[in-house]
């Protein structure tokens, strides 16, 4: 705090200044007293002498910066618009229409001031407005402390002596939490950004054998379709992965529609971010088994099948700079959804192979942050986040990074059943690819890559060379591919990226001679154009995403397609909604078409929505086909989903209703639909994880995800000698809160000093820490801000977080004859081996 300089008449002023406060609070508190409030009660106008200044107060927590007010006859008043920005409430004051509406702390706690009408609305009740409870202040509109406690639902307490106004309730208020997640995040969040890497590490070493864990999904259902005979579904899915022979490994069980197992699909990988693998290498992963291909420009897409690969590229890099993919496993009957920067851009339903895949996601120049969400039949939600910067320095100045891998396209390690019915597996061969990426300068790279793979039944072999370069706020790229065997033919691609102020936009070329053919590039393919155009429009405080993009597609023998897209996204208070238009036509087949598609999300207090509905508009308007889904979240343990659907196609509307429910180590849920056409279903679903407890080794059960995600074990405990290492006579400390990154954990330590953190997001630096807060005694602290891991999924990181004493004083207990008694510390007395208070 600074303070003034001092002069000879500071002391007096000092002085006057407290005798000024006095008289001040001597004249409030007069005012209080009934009989001269009843003297004023008639004719009273607010006025300076009157005049309050408040601090809000709710327990220990300051809100906003100071609530004005009025002493009135009958009591308190304070400013409505104070207590509104004070509370960060969504109520809309308008003094010219003489008018307030909007909700307080829940959506459905409404509230409607009308003084031209003299009516108040909270909720569903309707009143007329009190005399004397509103007064026309200066500043505003003063509400008497009273009324607005009960149109609140809280209790508004002034201290006029301590010019303090208490918020008091019972319940939590969202603000509450609010303040309780700042003031404990402030002694997690460091003041300034701080490097991982500088922080302590943990490092977790491989082993030869870890015992796995498995996450597993059960379920069975009978289904009557009309005119047919009743059948009974099962299925299963397990998910595995621990560490085996100091590498990972993670296996998938999936069975058919009658329980018996149908693929199996594994892979043994090690994965290092920091580069540590093959020595001179530098690879940071190493898989064979169901692996990944890579992506190119002109001639590789992302695919899946058994094989191996190795790379030096960062793990979390897209393959091409203005496109990613996303796959990953989809159980039967889940739903998958994609967010790019919070406006949902993709849709994708549960297929035969038991995979989800979003191919060629676009990339904007600048952050794209991603998120998938899974949503399963009896209302399960799993969320899969991933962030990718585009930008000059994707590929640092004097960094080489290189790729190989030999992948047979559609082909899992294991195959047990006989797969899809009709399934074509002429392109299934062997794709063979090598690849060399480096960063010339600053903001120049290159690219290098040599393809061999099956297409149309013919082996093909391909070189494909890229150039790179960032303009200003724009990122270039040339690609050039040669194919030189089963066909011969070129292809150039000229692909850029930019933003311009709030505009993102996106240019495509394509040129191809002879029979160039691949992945990316279709058969008889000549010219292909593309511009994308994506801009953020200001609705309030709100920015509306819009998208467009327009491609034009022309074919040997003259056709040409032409496609128009547009697409408007916005997410303003829980509501998220996708409306988006396709336009197609072909020259010669004459097919000129035009489809609508919305799709929503919105949150209604614990009722989730999730709708989606299609319209055909050219040719012959048709309503194609719509869905909407509600989960109820009834409690933290509990959900019910109802859904309601129809297809004009089929002609045939269905309702369902499913309820599940949380236990600690499994989910469990049940579902039934009914259909317009006598169909009918029930089911029984069971989701459950376990694996090994790393706080004694023996087997826990979990309804998190033990298998797919990462886990930290932390022991916290006291360090008498300050050495940062357990002794065996150094206790746990109990009911202490963790803490993982920037949030907390909910996850407290038991009796031994010991809690495992689940959910963390695999090879991703990650720091564990103590909530300080969680700590009863003040004068013990932790001794290190937290341990940095990386986490691996199915494997359990272990760390230890050291508790030492803060300001503490040491010295050495005597009697009046000078003999030692034993070692004093501040707080604790100990004598010999004994400790005392």
């Amino acid at each position: 705090m600074l303070k003034s300089p001092s002069s000879p008449n500071s002391g007096l002023r000092r002085i006057g200044g407290l005798l000024a406060q006095t008289l001040g609070l001597t004249a409030l508190a007069s005012l209080a007293i009934p009989g001269v409030a009843q003297a004023q009660a008639d004719g009273w106008q607010p006025s300076d002498d009157d005049s309050l200044l408040f601090e809000l107060k709710s327990g220990n927590f300051r809100l906003g910066d100071g609530v004005r007010g009025y002493q009135t006859p009958a009591g308190v008043c304070v400013d409505l618009g104070d207590m509104i920005m004070a509370l960060d409430i969504p109520v809309r004051l308008d003094k010219k229409s003489r008018r307030a509406t909007g909700w307080v702390f829940a959506e459905s706690e409404t509230l409607t001031i009308d003084r031209e009408a003299g009516m108040v609305q909270t909720m569903n009740n309707k009143a007329s407005l009190p005399q004397g409870a509103i007064f026309d202040a200066p500043e505003g509109w003063c509400v008497d402390s009273k009324t607005l406690s009960a149109w609140m639902g809280v209790t508004l307490r002034p201290d006029l002596s301590n010019a303090t106004l208490f918020l008091e309730t019972d319940r939590k208020l969202p603000f509450m939490a609010a303040l309780e997640r700042r003031a404990r995040a402030q002694s997690v969040k460091p003041s300034a950004a701080f490097d991982l890497s500088t922080l302590p590490q943990s490092r977790t070493p491989y082993e030869m054998w870890r015992t796995p864990s498995f996450d597993g999904v059960a379920s069975m259902a009978v289904r009557n379709e009309a005119g047919k005979p009743a059948s009974v579904v099962t299925r299963f899915e397990l998910f595995a992965a621990g560490e085996i022979a100091g590498a990972s490994f993670d296996a998938r069980l999936a069975s058919d529609a009658k329980g018996m197992p149908e693929s199996l699909r594994v892979r043994a990988y090690r994965a290092d971010p920091q580069g540590g693998l093959l020595g001179p290498l530098g690879a940071t992963q190493i898989a064979m088994g169901d692996v990944f291909s890579m992506t190119t420009p002109l001639v590789a897409q992302n695919t899946a099948g058994r094989g191996a690969f190795i790379t030096n590229r960062p793990l979390d890099m897209p393959a091409s700079f203005d496109r990613t993919s996303f796959r990953g496993d989809l159980p039967d009957g889940w739903d998958a959804e994609l967010y790019r920067n919070g406006a949902l851009i993709a849709f994708s339903q549960s297929r035969d192979d038991g995979r989800y895949e979003f191919v060629d996601v676009q990339l904007f120049y600048g952050r794209n942050d991603f998120e998938v969400v899974l949503y399963g039949p009896q209302g399960q939600v799993r969320r899969e986040r991933q962030t990718m910067p585009v930008g000059s320095g994707s590929i640092p100045a004097k960094q080489t990074y290189y790729w190989a891998g030999a992948v047979q396209n559609g082909h899992d390690l294991i195959r047990l059943g006989q797969g899809p019915p009709g399934e074509d597996r002429s392109d299934h061969g062997w794709h063979l690819a090598l690849g060399l990426e480096r960063g010339l300068d600053k903001r120049t790279s290159a690219a290098l890559s040599l393809h061999s793979m099956i297409l149309d039944r013919r082996r093909r072999s391909y070189a494909e060379a890229a150039l790179r370069r960032a303009l200003g706020p724009a990122l270039v790229e040339v690609a050039l591919a040669n194919q030189f065997s089963g066909g011969k033919g070129q292809a150039l691609r000229l692909q850029a990226l930019g933003q311009f102020g709030d505009a993102n936009i996106g240019l495509e070329s394509v040129w191809v001679q002879g029979n160039f053919q691949s992945d990316q590039v279709d058969r008889d393919l000549r010219a292909r154009h593309a511009l994308t155009l994506n801009h953020g429009l200001k609705f309030g405080e709100e920015f509306i995403p819009i998208t467009a993009e327009a491609r034009h597609s022309r074919y040997a023998g003259g056709t040409s397609v032409t496609e128009l897209m547009a697409r408007l996204s916005f997410n303003i208070k829980g509501l998220n909604v996708t409306t988006e238009l396709n336009w197609n036509k072909a020259t010669l087949l004459k097919d000129d078409r035009l489809d609508a598609i919305v799709r929503g999300n919105l949150r209604l207090g614990d009722v989730r929505l999730r709708g989606e509905a299609r319209y055909r508009i050219k040719p012959d308007p048709t309503f194609d086909s719509a869905a909407l889904v509600a989960d109820w979240k009834m409690s933290d343990r509990s959900s019910l989903r109802g859904e309601i659907g129809y297809d004009v196609g089929q002609d045939r509307a269905r309702v369902g209703l499913g309820y599940v429910r949380q236990f600690d180590q499994f989910a469990l849920s049940g579902s039934a639909e009914v259909a317009s056409d006598g169909s009918m279903a029930a089911g029984l679903n069971l989701a459950f994880s376990f694996g090994p407890d790393p706080r004694d080794g023996h087997m826990r059960f979990s309804n998190e995800k033990l298998a797919a995600n990462g886990q930290a074990m932390a022991l916290v405990f006291h360090d008498r000698n300050n050495d940062g290492v357990r002794q065996s006579d150094e206790p746990g400390a109990a009911d202490v809160a963790l803490t993982a990154g920037q949030s907390l954990s909910d996850m407290v330590t038991d009796a031994r000093g010991m809690a495992v953190v689940d959910g963390l997001r695999p090879f991703q630096p990650v720091m564990i820490g103590i909530d300080a807060d969680s700590l009863s005694d003040p004068l013990v602290q932790p001794a290190l801000p937290g341990r940095v891991v990386t986490p691996r999924p199915g494997v359990a990181a272990r760390i230890e977080l050291p508790l030492v004493s803060a300001g503490e004083v040491e010295g050495t207990l005597l009697n009046a004859n000078g003999d030692d008694l034993g070692e004093l510390i501040f707080g604790e007395l100990f004598v010999g081996p004994h400790r005392t208070a």
